[in-house]
């Protein structure tokens, strides 16, 4: 794990406000002294205000094409939902609590299944933005593909899980949905893991304390992301007040702008 030290930077905010894309160095370090650089995960962009499902983008890095994307924008990890289908029967990559952007009827993920039906969640694909026809992939395949990339692996457990998670009938295989896959690769893979939920953070404590997040991956954006995608520019002023914490290693939607950014001021 790198260790990251203090450093002073001398920043010319009017400068990078006049700077058109590509984004440029916002500042170099005093005296020679430079910060050691954070590592970047890719987020991909939620919508936030009222109904934000219905403006998003399916922009999140849950899918083959995305991870690809990100790992060309610079990123050295990404951040992937893991929610489960019906009773816990598979772990799947999936950020809204509904299909909504997904082929189909909208349902919720928790009330269908992985293959049976009809309108089960394998044969469903992406039906906008710009992965559209991408299918959902499940937990597994999600994982070894980041691996392929080298990238690290960054899992937030939605808090729809938690019904299930909980369920004495279910729990029990349902959190073998989620805990094996990271088992079988954390040995060879770097895995994070945390949630939003309080119950299902203490219980990823419990069952895979050396991997919980923690402040790595430290939220550095300014701006709330929106359709369409909002200028870079607006994040410049919560960038540098973060990096000048010396953070281990940060969280962005706008991977490629954050890493041109970087340039200069870290090393």
């Amino acid at each position: 794990m790198l260790l990251r030290t203090k450093a002073a930077f001398v920043t010319s905010l009017a400068a990078i406000a006049m700077t058109v894309t590509p984004p440029v160095a916002h500042s170099q370090a005093r005296a020679g002294r430079v910060a050691s650089c954070p590592l970047v995960f890719g987020h991909g962009g939620y919508p936030s205000g009222p109904n934000p499902w219905e403006r998003d983008q399916i922009r999140q890095p849950n899918n083959v094409r995305a991870v690809n994307d990100q790992k060309a924008r610079g990123a050295d990890g990404v951040e992937g939902d893991v929610q489960l289908t019906r009773h816990g029967t598979k772990a799947v990559m999936w950020h809204n609590t509904t299909t909504n952007g997904l082929t189909g009827t909208r349902k919720n993920i928790t009330d269908i299944w992985w293959t049976a039906g009809s309108d089960n969640l394998r044969d469903r694909r992406i039906a906008r933005g710009p992965y559209a026809g991408e299918q959902v992939y499940t937990l597994r395949q999600w994982l070894d593909h980041v691996r392929s990339t080298g990238l690290i692996a960054l899992l937030e457990v939605k808090t729809e899980a938690r019904a299930v998670l909980s369920d004495p009938v279910y729990a029990a295989a349902a959190w073998k949905e989620i805990s094996d896959p990271i088992k079988e690769r954390q040995a060879s893979q770097r895995i994070l893991v945390y949630s939003l939920d309080s119950w299902i953070q203490a219980e990823l404590a419990k069952r895979h304390p050396g991997l919980l997040k923690g402040s790595e991956a430290r939220w550095t954006d300014g701006v709330s992301w929106e359709e369409p995608t909002p200028a870079w520019s607006g994040n410049v002023s919560r960038w540098q007040e973060v990096l000048a914490q010396a953070p281990e290693s940060v969280m962005t939607n706008f991977t490629r702008e954050y890493r041109t950014w970087l340039t200069g001021a870290c090393g």
